[in-house]
């Protein structure tokens, strides 16, 4: 017994494989940090890019139009399509085209001056894989008070325009969808027009096609 009990006396004084057995026990916690983190961060730097190609569509289709001499500036087809494929390289890597979807809307008065307050969507225009709808309206909505979110709405001045764009989009988690908060990212964005543009023309439609582009309907 007394070679037992001198062996069972040194095992418990015995700590070379305690540093071994800590890792083992906190690995698997430390593991699911590190995951959930680089998760998180994904999820935080793909959110971020999102709202900047709202943004960034919302600025550039406030912008478009072929100025002339003769008459105030007029928007077509084609240059909407430019704008929302210039989204999809924007986007790079995100791919828009396969896993989200641009709308764009031309918010307006409903009548100039503006004595009702008013408003209505002259046209709409949509691009990328994704059958997501508006959630603010749809074109030829009328009698619209405004547009937006709740506490995030947006009017426009009389004789003029505003580009307001709504982005979704279906993030693909690192790891799992469980830590992340939602796996459909939307965000908007919304610009006055800059020129005083030609909205009722083409009979209405405020686009001109001469050059018959395909338009990117909704």
């Amino acid at each position: 017994m007394r070679p037992l009990a001198a062996s069972l006396h040194r095992l418990r004084g015995d700590t070379s494989g305690l540093a071994a057995v800590e890792f083992a026990l906190t690995s698997p916690i430390i593991l699911a940090m590190f995951l959930s983190g680089a998760e998180l961060t994904n999820y935080a730097i793909t959110k971020l890019r999102i709202s900047q190609i709202a943004l960034h569509v919302a600025d550039n289709a406030s912008r478009i139009g072929t100025n002339s001499l003769l008459t105030a500036p007029q928007i077509s087809e084609t240059q909407i399509n430019d704008l929302l494929i210039g989204a999809n390289l924007q986007a790079g890597a995100l791919d828009l085209s396969t896993r989200g979807r641009v709308i764009v809307s031309s918010l307006e008065p409903v009548a100039n001056p503006n004595t009702t307050s008013k408003f209505k969507i002259r046209w709409q225009r949509c691009y990328g894989g994704k059958t997501y709808s508006s959630s603010y309206g749809v074109q030829g909505d009328t009698n619209k008070n405004n547009m937006g979110p709740a506490g995030q709405t947006v009017t426009t001045p009389d004789d003029t325009a505003v580009m307001f764009v709504e982005v979704a989009y279906d993030y693909q988690p690192l790891i799992s969808s469980r830590l992340v908060p939602t796996t459909v990212i939307k965000d908007i964005a919304a610009m006055t027009v800059r020129d005083n543009r030609d909205y009722a023309g083409n009979g209405g439609t405020g686009i001109y096609n001469n050059e018959g582009a395909t338009p990117s309907t909704c």
